[in-house]
């Protein structure tokens, strides 16, 4: 806990002054949860049971040859080597994501990706953390039930409550001025009131003191042995786990989880500057911000915080309630996170939250996953028939397929380990499954860009002249180099710096406008003379143009 909050520190400090330069937070990236599930069910990586882990911590089981190649059940071991093997699964899925921010290869990707794919891909982020969420509440559910209660009545029934609280200016002097605290910290305020009255409970000997119980971890009381063990001061450093490994299973899943996220930071470097009142992101912001995510994620994976980082759509909405969207405010928060990180006791105080508390949390932020996703149908035209079947055939195999995988394990044999491996986990990903498909069928079954709603949701992100407006230059500038780069043409191609323009964009990306213009044209003068009917209009020329 301690390194991912000093990670989230760092991270966030980089974010915002050498990256996109908007304020966002950086933190753990919910997309990495099923990747990482998904490569822990191999049967390389499988763990033993709660009661094996348990008798052995305690002295009275010894394991011999039933979980890997352990002869005694090593537990500091087995938690650390699966731990390496997801640090080097990240580290190599970040490098290619710094890849894609510094070569501006995502202009290209995204020519092809239409909110179609981008449906079930974030969609089914959130259902296949199903098990997740129940795991996390069955250990007892009126305390989660009690959790999600709170989380609804703060954050919808008493959103548009404001509090009044004394305040002082040096104009106004001494007055009563309403805050919505409520509609902030919905989550702050419904986790710190079940943990109180879970305190109580704890404290009338409500929940069970049996430890092999499930029930146990309903307790206050369950982890106290951590906060004493931890130390006061701690620094992450790189391998404190040992040296990470990689496979090629590992490194297949967590880019299926990078790809997502970048997908979704682009939608948020767009929902922070027009919520901040900063103008549209222009692409070297764009290429940056994601290129700097993915060097935050290495350094995350190198330190072994269990996951990579990605801009948080949560702040967007905090910045819309406070009015606050200074650069510098989110830079003193990450050094809150970092300094935070450096005391070993605060985040091990953070790990004695109930397991039924952060069950009731997890529902709603998976939630909330889901719903992004299914939100960007607004943009497709939901009366066609295409669209309807893509859509739902996605969802749909999605989930089928990964849940068909794990029940039958070793139904993949190709006579290669190795593939088998990366076949079981890109196949046991519901994101990688159902986006993939998605994908495949936006492009090949015939449509028009109107009908796919790639038109809508390209003018929403559309950065055309972005490069050449003197308030873009100054919001998006880098600080202390700008003299220097302006100095020197040839910093006008490299396509994460300020001084990158639009107009030398890539020969590749030149010769696909001009196919697209001249096949465009061709059908409205066939329309013309010939007669027929045209689905493509002189607006598709000129988004087309734009692109």
């Amino acid at each position: 806990m301690s390194t991912f909050l000093f990670m989230c520190g760092i991270c966030t400090i980089l974010q915002d002054t050498f990256g996109v330069r908007l304020p966002i937070i950086q933190g753990g990236c919910h997309k990495f949860i099923p990747a990482i599930t998904a490569l822990m069910a191999l049967d390389k990586w499988k763990c033993p049971s709660q009661s094996v882990i348990h008798n052995a911590l305690t002295g009275n089981l010894t394991l011999n040859g039933t979980s890997g190649n352990y002869t005694e059940l090593d537990v500091t071991e087995m938690w650390q080597s699966r731990m390496r093997e997801i640090q080097g699964g990240i580290i190599v899925a970040s490098v290619t994501q710094v890849l894609i921010g510094c070569t501006g290869i995502l202009g290209v990707l995204l020519q092809y990706i239409g909110p179609i794919t981008v449906v079930p891909t974030i969609t089914l982020v959130g259902l296949s953390l199903i098990d997740v969420a129940l795991n996390f509440c069955k250990i007892h559910w009126g305390v989660s039930i009690l959790t999600i209660f709170f989380l609804l009545l703060f954050s919808l029934y008493l959103r548009n409550i404001s509090c009044p609280i004394p305040s002082w200016t040096t104009k106004k002097k001494c007055f009563i001025s309403h805050f919505p605290v409520f509609r902030l910290f919905p989550v702050i305020l419904a986790v710190i009131l079940s943990w109180s009255i879970t305190a109580i409970l704890t404290e009338c000997d409500v929940f069970t003191s049996n430890s092999t119980l499930p029930e146990y971890k309903a307790r206050t009381d369950a982890r106290l042995h951590v906060v004493s063990n931890a130390k006061w001061f701690f620094f992450p450093y790189p391998g404190q786990w040992g040296l990470p490994t990689l496979s090629v299973a590992s490194y297949m899943a967590m880019m299926a989880a990078t790809f997502t996220s970048i997908i979704e930071s682009v939608g948020d470097y767009y929902a922070c500057a027009r919520i901040s009142g900063a103008p549209p992101p222009p692409a070297h912001a764009i290429n940056r911000g994601i290129a700097m995510e993915g060097f935050g994620s290495i350094l995350s994976g190198a330190v072994g915080s269990g996951g990579a980082t990605t801009s948080y759509s949560q702040n967007v909405g905090a910045i819309g309630f406070t009015k606050n969207a200074s650069r510098r405010v989110f830079q003193y928060a990450g050094i809150i996170f970092l300094i935070c990180g450096l005391f070993g006791k605060v985040g091990a105080v953070l790990t004695l939250l109930p397991d039924p508390v952060l069950g009731g949390t997890v529902v709603l932020s998976f939630g909330m996953v889901t719903s992004v996703g299914l939100s960007t149908l607004q943009f497709v035209d939901l009366s066609s028939g295409r669209n309807l079947c893509i859509i739902g055939s996605s969802l749909l195999i999605g989930l089928m397929v990964p849940r068909y995988i794990e029940e039958n394990a070793n139904v993949i044999d190709t006579g290669n380990s190795e593939l088998d491996q990366v076949l079981t986990v890109l196949l046991s990903t519901a994101m990688f499954v159902g986006g993939m498909l998605g994908f495949i069928l936006d492009n090949t079954v015939p449509g028009t860009d109107e009908e796919r709603g790639i038109i809508k949701w390209r003018n929403q992100l559309s950065t055309t002249g972005a490069s050449d407006d003197t308030t873009y230059q100054s919001t998006y500038d880098l600080p202390f180099i700008m003299p220097f780069l302006r100095r020197y043409k040839c910093f006008s191609y490299i396509p994460f710096l300020p001084t990158f323009k639009y107009e030398s964009q890539s020969i590749f990306q030149k010769c696909c406008k001009s196919k697209k213009q001249k096949i465009n044209i061709d059908e409205i003068q066939k329309e013309k003379y010939i007669g027929i009917p045209n689905s493509n209009s002189k607006a598709d020329i000129e988004i087309q143009s734009k692109m």
